[in-house]
This record gives structure tokens, C-alpha cells and sequence, in this order.
């Protein structure tokens, strides 16, 4: 055996007694409602309304219109809301298309624990679940914080070579993380957890190299879809492998080159995945950021304008590259994983949090693209931290400038976070559905625990048809 065999052997080979799925399987189904602790709810339900701001605002993009059509002309029983829509459809139709709308505009939130996009692929599936059962705010509570952690436990388990790899973890480790999910909201047993986290194992599936296209959304509301799927068809008795991650030729020895359980049984350093969460508040891939805080401070404090700007320098992890480094984007989608064209909008003074700074028009204003020209990206082995960048300038009189940024850093003030949140969601959420249903939304949203069914909410969020 040549040393090549030797270590594709050792890695399909898997020890005996390591029993990751179920034991992961047995922890998601331990959860119960008053295990949460304050801050967890609290975080909980500032990931729902963020996830309805950006939901709303993502309703009416081409790629959730055309999800929508194709909902409509294939048809089915009409179980739970579409956001924005108009009308409802299968739970697996709406968690699909609200998956979708609300990763279209790349405006949700993080998690750095698996390099993806938690929110996006749990929310579609359990509103969806929960209003077609008649569930409350507290069981949704649980289940979401069930699903938040067995997701990132897995992510942990197979990063940084999953995302390195090509895999776009938000719709890979997301599946896994939908299904865990519903299964504590059907209340699966363990054994039943189990069999559901191996229907999404082999169902997960999403590419990096589809970032800047509408394939990137898809695979939140296809991860979001196929988790709710696989947790109702273990509900039915449906089987699969109890050891689907970590079985010769399974998700971990087929997804990644790293698998570490210790990762994923090991206690987070804040206590719970959830703490970790890191909300969006510029309009484009997590990636750029870093980059874009840097690039704004610098103006800013320098007074600096487009014209006195002679060359940029964006130093970043050299995980960007497959990431968030387009250098000439053609359209609005491919504009948010550019660092070169974010740092541009930045130092114009282009509002970055607005969705209509990266359509396809403002992409091609000619004098954002000047200034773009004069943007260098530099990526460096020594920093795998896709939330850190530096933005060095120098000026056409001489002067050098340097900053540096780290946005992976979660809000220690969870008052102030909902207070930049609820603006945020009121600037995105307001024109769709105006100033009355946004307040009523707030009120919902934070008394959720008390909800008896989420009718009433999902009753706001449906709109009408997009003209």
C-alpha cells in the first residue's frame, strides 16, 4: 500500500466506538423549553426578526418570484405561508422559497463556528412546520435553539477543510441543522433524530463556486427544505444509517478532510453556538466586512475623498479568494462577493447597508468603477479569519493610511444589538408592509414565547402578489 492508499484508507476508516450521530441525536432531543437560558431567547428572537427584515426585503427578487411561479403552477395543499407572496403552499414549497428570499439579498446573519448562514435554514423550516401543526412560540424557541447547536457541532466536526473543499457549508451543514430542528418540534426521540440527521446527510449538498448567482440562495432554501423533509419522513419510519456522519464513506469521510468529534462534542467557549451568532449590517457576503468597517472608519476620520485616493490595498485571508473575491463584478449578486467593488462603495460613501447600493445599475456606475480600479487585494496564507482585513491608502499628496477590522466579534450589549436590529428591520420591513405592521411584528416577535400558535405572525408576513 503507497502512502496515497495509506491515507485515503485512514480516512474512510473510522474507529469502532465513536458514535457521533447519535450521540449529537441524543442531545438535540434533550432539549426542552425551560433549558433556554434569558439570553438565548433573547438571541433567538432577535435571529427571527432579523430573519423576517431581510425575508421581506428578499420576497421580491426575481429568483423568490420565479420559486413562486413555479409553487404555483405545480400546486399543493396549502399548509403554510409564502412571505410576501400572497398565497400559501406545501411546507416544503414555503420553507424552500422563504429559504431562498431570505439569503437572496446575503443581508442575514453568521456563524463562524461552521462558515455559514444559520438562520436561513432553520426559520423557513420550523414557521413552515409550526403553522401548518398549530405550534407555539415556546416550542419554536426550543427547536431552534436545538437545531442552531447540533449544526454548528457538526460544522465543527468537519471545519475549515468543508468550506476550504468548495462545500457551501449554509447549504451542506445546514440540512443537518434544519432537520435537527424539526425533529424537536415533532419531538423525536433520539433514535428517531438519529435516522433524520442521516436523511440529511445525504441529502446536504451546495457549492461555493455558485457564489454570486442565484444557486447561493437556493441552497439555504433547499437545505432549509430537505432538513424539515428528513425529520418528517423519521417521523413516518423512515430509515437510513444512525451513524450517517461518521461512518466509512459518510458525510464526514466524504465532505472534508479533518473530521474531528472532539470538535463537535466539546463545549463552545461561550457556553452555547447561539452566543456566537454575528448579525449583518451591510448588504453583502460576510467576507467583506471586515474590509468595508476598515475602508469607512478611514474615510471618515480622514475626511478622505474619491479623488485624492491614489491606490488602496485590501490585505485578507486568503480563504477569500473562493469566497468574496471577484475583481470585476458584472451585476448586483456578483457585486456582494467583491472586496475590491465593497471597498469602493465604502470610501464613495455609499450606504453598504442599503439593498439598492448593489444592483445591477449601481454595480455599473461609471465612477464607482474608477475608483474600484485603484483597489488592490492582497490574501494572505497566515490569516484563515474571513472576518479580518486592513485597508491601506495612500493619497495623492503622500499620505499613507492604514486600518484594521474584525467583525467576528459578537455584541457583548444584547439591548443595544436589538435596538440597531429593530432599525434595521424597520428600514427593510417598512416599505413592504408599512409602519402599522412592523409595530405589530415587534410585539409579536417580542413576546414570542407566548404566542399559543404563530398564525398571527405568519398572517402579517403574507402580503400580497409581486406586480
Amino acid at each position: 500500500m503507497n502512502v496515497q492508499t495509506a491515507a485515503v484508507a485512514a480516512r474512510l476508516s473510522v474507529p469502532p466506538t465513536l458514535q457521533l450521530t447519535s450521540a449529537l441525536a441524543e442531545r438535540n432531543a434533550a432539549w426542552h423549553f425551560l433549558a433556554l437560558p434569558s439570553d438565548a431567547r433573547e438571541l433567538v428572537r432577535q435571529c427571527l426578526l432579523d430573519w423576517i427584515a431581510v425575508t421581506l426585503a428578499g420576497a421580491h427578487e426575481p429568483l423568490t418570484c420565479m420559486l413562486s411561479e413555479e409553487a404555483r403552477e405545480q400546486g399543493g395543499r396549502p399548509q403554510s405561508t409564502v412571505i410576501g407572496q400572497g398565497f400559501a403552499t406545501s411546507c416544503r414549497q414555503a420553507a424552500l422559497i422563504n429559504g431562498a428570499a431570505s439569503h437572496a439579498l446575503d443581508f442575514d446573519d453568521v456563524n463562524m463556528s461552521f462558515t455559514g448562514h444559520p438562520s436561513v435554514v432553520l426559520v423557513p423550516a420550523l414557521l413552515a412546520l409550526a403553522e401548518a401543526r398549530g405550534e407555539g412560540g415556546a416550542a419554536f424557541m426550543t427547536a431552534f435553539v436545538a437545531g442552531y447547536e447540533t449544526m454548528c457541532r457538526i460544522g465543527a466536526a468537519v471545519s475549515p477543510g468543508h468550506y476550504a473543499s468548495g462545500f457551501h457549508a449554509t447549504g451542506t451543514i445546514g440540512t443537518f441543522g434544519a432537520a435537527a430542528a424539526c425533529a424537536r418540534l415533532l419531538r423525536l426521540d433520539p433514535d428517531d433524530t438519529a435516522v433524520a440527521l442521516g436523511i440529511a446527510a445525504t441529502e446536504a449538498a451546495g457549492l461555493k463556486s455558485m457564489f454570486g448567482t442565484m444557486c447561493k440562495p437556493l441552497h439555504a432554501g433547499r437545505a432549509s427544505a430537505d432538513g424539515m423533509m428528513a425529520a418528517q419522513l423519521a417521523a413516518r419510519g423512515f430509515t437510513s444509517r444512525p451513524d450517517a456522519i461518521e461512518a466509512a464513506q459518510g458525510f464526514a469521510a466524504t465532505h472534508g478532510p479533518d473530521f474531528d468529534q472532539a470538535a463537535a462534542l466539546g463545549e463552545p467557549v461561550q457556553g452555547l453556538h447561539l452566543r456566537g451568532n454575528l448579525f449583518k449590517y451591510h448588504a453583502t457576503c460576510y467576507g467583506t466586512h471586515a474590509a468595508i468597517e476598515a475602508a469607512r472608519h478611514l474615510r471618515e476620520h480622514h475626511d478622505l475623498q474619491a479623488g485624492a485616493l491614489r491606490r488602496i490595498v485590501v490585505h485578507a485571508s486568503a480563504a477569500s479568494a473562493g469566497v468574496c473575491n471577484i475583481q470585476d463584478p458584472r451585476n448586483g449578486l456578483e457585486a456582494k462577493f467583491s472586496l475590491r467593488h465593497a471597498v469602493a462603495l465604502a470610501l464613495a460613501g455609499a450606504d453598504t447597508a442599503a439593498p439598492s447600493s448593489f444592483t445591477d445599475q449601481a454595480t455599473a456606475d461609471a465612477a464607482l468603477r474608477t475608483l474600484r480600479e485603484r483597489v488592490h487585494v492582497e490574501l494572505h496564507s497566515h490569516c484563515d479569519a474571513l472576518t479580518q482585513a486592513e485597508v491601506v491608502i495612500e493619497t495623492i499628496d503622500g499620505a499613507r493610511l492604514r486600518r484594521r477590522h474584525d467583525c467576528g466579534v459578537p455584541a457583548s450589549d444584547l439591548a443595544a444589538q436589538q435596538r440597531r436590529l429593530a432599525d434595521k428591520f424597520r428600514s427593510m420591513a417598512g416599505p413592504r408592509i408599512g409602519t402599522q405592521a412592523c409595530d405589530e411584528l415587534l410585539d409579536l416577535v417580542g413576546r414570542l414565547e407566548e404566542l399559543p400558535d404563530l398564525s398571527p405572525l405568519a398572517g402579517l408576513l403574507a402580503g400580497g402578489p409581486v406586480h
